[in-house]
Order: structure tokens, then C-alpha cells, then sequence
């Protein structure tokens, strides 16, 4: 009997059944891992997480981190790689004093159109923006807390945060007895308060689209309103307080809230401003308090009314953060 081994040429024979053996080889990975080219979505953790349809919804209420474990991948028309965003800041408090104080202005209102994860109502800030890529790593939150106040004065709010996109603190009241009488500048621009003071400017840092508007200036004994995310804060008018600017509802909780409306200017004489959208009605003639910013949306916070000293404006509400994805 022959021996099969000796009729193997080396550097031949053997060449080509190792070759043959690596191809085989190789084509067994290639079948396991096929199905490596469909598509992917997008998965997170962080905030407190609900589901739309094929929608996962994050809501930040407070400080937290948004966590991406995978970014996804679209293979024609399915899959997803971005996420639609809605970040407020913390709305203004009201200015304070002897009557006639100002509105806080909302804090700043940045968004995206909705396009990427539902075609939702976003709001007119929103229109045509872009959602956000998302890359598997971990985003930090910050969520702003509202603008507080003493006796004397109101206080900027505090910005919030998510990855490129900074939303500013809306800007404090102005005092209608004594310190700083002019709305301070912010996301939105605080009313003026005492007579005749003018307001404070919206969209500082200037972004676009602007993310709010001016407050307004002061009557003769009533105070401006803040100003809002789609609206300039009104005027006060003699002895009333002008209203707070109006702010934006948004779907992308998947149902309509209001964010981000101008406090009410505070009044010595006659009626406080109106607010809307989670802005804090401003104080008519007695020394009380203004209003207070709805938690989480944003608002400014009502001005002091009154004609002796020592009232206090509203605190600006708290912000917040919402993202929003395709995950199926």
C-alpha cells in the first residue's frame, strides 16, 4: 500500500489544502454574522422614560444623565441615529418692592422641529430645526432652577443643558421700591419695574432661532411683563401691570403643555399682569406676592404689587429637559 503522505510536494499540495481550509473557514463567519447590515435604532437610559407608538420619551425634571448604548443605524427607510430635544431654562423671578414691579422673563426655550420622532407639535421656536446625532457614550443633564427673590429684588433663573444645546436662565423683574429697577436680559428679558423703567433683553447669548424675547417696560404705576418664548412682554399700562409674554405649547410628551411664558408685571393701583404658559401672575393693589413660575415649564414669576414696601415678586419656575427618539 502506498503512502498518501510521501505524494504531498511540499510547499504545493500543502499550500493549497490550508488555503482551501482558511476560505472554508472564512466563509462560516461571514454566514453567522449576516445579519450585522439591518437596521438599528436608538436606546438610552436616564430620567423617567415612557413610550409613544415607536417613541421612547426621557424627561428630566431635574440634574441626571442621559446614557446612550447605541446610537443606531438606518438601512433604507428604517432604523434612527438622531434624537428631537426640548430644553428650558428657569424662568426670571419677579421683582419686588413698593408695587409696580416687573415680571421675570422665561427661561430660554430651545427645540427641535419634531421631525425625527413623530412630526409632533414643537412649537413655533422649533420650526425647522434639526434633531441631535447621538454618539454611544453618556450625556450629562442640567436642569436650571428658577430665579428665587427677597424683599428688594428678583433673581435670574439658571440655565439647562443637553450635549451642544445651553438654554438660558430668563432674566429677574425689575424692583419697583428700590435696587435694580430695569428687567434683567436673559433666555427672555424681564419687565421693567418703577415708573417708567425699561425692560431687560431676551436672547442673551443671542442664538437662532432666538430662544425668547424682551420684557416689557413700565406704566406709570404698573410694571412690565416678562417676556416669553413666542412673545415680547407687555407694556404696563397707567396702574396695571402689562401681561407676561406668551410662551409655547408643546406635544412632545405626547400631550399639549404650555412652557415658557413671561411672568405678569405687578400693579400699584390697579390689576396685575396675566401670564400664561407657566408664567406667575403679577400682584394687583396689596402688598402680596407675585406669582409663582409653574414648576418645570420654565415661567417667569409675577411682579409685587402694592404701595408700601416689603412684598415679594414670584420665584421663576424650575426647568426642563425631554428627549425623543425612534426606538423601533
Amino acid at each position: 500500500m502506498r503512502d498518501l503522505k510521501n505524494r504531498l510536494t511540499p510547499g504545493k499540495n500543502t499550500r493549497n489544502i490550508q488555503n482551501k481550509k482558511a476560505k472554508s473557514f472564512g466563509y462560516q463567519i461571514l454566514g453567522f454574522g449576516s445579519g450585522g447590515d439591518g437596521p438599528g435604532f436608538v436606546a438610552a437610559t436616564g430620567g423617567t422614560i415612557t413610550t409613544s407608538g415607536d417613541f421612547k420619551i426621557h424627561v428630566f425634571n431635574s440634574p441626571g444623565t442621559f446614557t446612550v448604548t447605541c446610537a443606531g443605524k438606518i438601512v433604507g427607510c428604517s432604523g434612527s441615529t438622531t434624537v428631537d430635544y426640548m430644553v428650558i431654562a428657569g424662568g426670571g423671578g419677579g421683582g419686588a418692592g413698593c408695587g409696580d414691579a416687573g415680571g421675570g422673563g422665561a427661561g430660554g426655550f430651545r427645540a427641535s422641529s419634531g421631525a425625527a420622532s413623530g412630526c409632533y407639535t414643537a412649537g413655533p421656536p422649533a420650526s425647522g430645526v434639526s434633531a441631535l446625532a447621538v454618539c454611544a457614550q453618556a450625556y450629562p443633564i442640567t436642569v436650571g432652577g428658577g430665579g428665587s427673590n427677597t424683599p428688594q429684588a428678583g433673581a435670574k433663573g439658571s440655565d439647562s443643558v443637553f450635549s451642544s444645546i445651553t438654554s438660558t436662565g430668563g432674566g429677574e423683574g425689575g424692583s419697583g421700591y428700590a435696587g435694580e429697577r430695569t428687567g434683567g436680559q436673559g433666555g427672555s428679558g424681564g419687565g421693567g419695574g418703577y415708573p417708567g423703567a425699561g425692560s431687560g433683553s431676551g436672547n442673551v447669548p443671542p442664538v437662532s432661532p432666538a430662544q425668547g424675547t424682551n420684557g416689557g417696560s413700565a406704566g406709570s404705576y404698573g410694571g412690565g411683563g416678562g417676556g416669553g418664548a413666542t412673545d415680547s412682554g407687555n407694556n404696563g399700562s397707567g396702574s396695571n401691570g402689562g401681561p407676561g409674554g406668551g410662551g409655547v405649547t408643546s406635544n412632545i410628551t405626547a400631550s399639549p403643555v404650555g412652557y415658557a411664558g413671561g411672568g405678569g408685571g405687578g400693579a400699584d393701583g390697579g390689576s396685575g399682569g396675566s401670564a400664561s404658559s407657566g408664567g406667575g401672575p403679577g400682584s394687583p393693589y396689596a402688598p402680596t406676592p407675585g406669582g409663582q413660575g409653574g414648576t418645570n415649564k420654565g415661567g417667569g414669576g409675577g411682579g409685587a404689587g402694592g404701595a408700601t414696601g416689603g412684598a415679594t415678586g414670584g420665584s421663576g419656575g424650575s426647568g426642563k429637559v425631554v428627549i425623543r427618539y425612534r426606538f423601533q
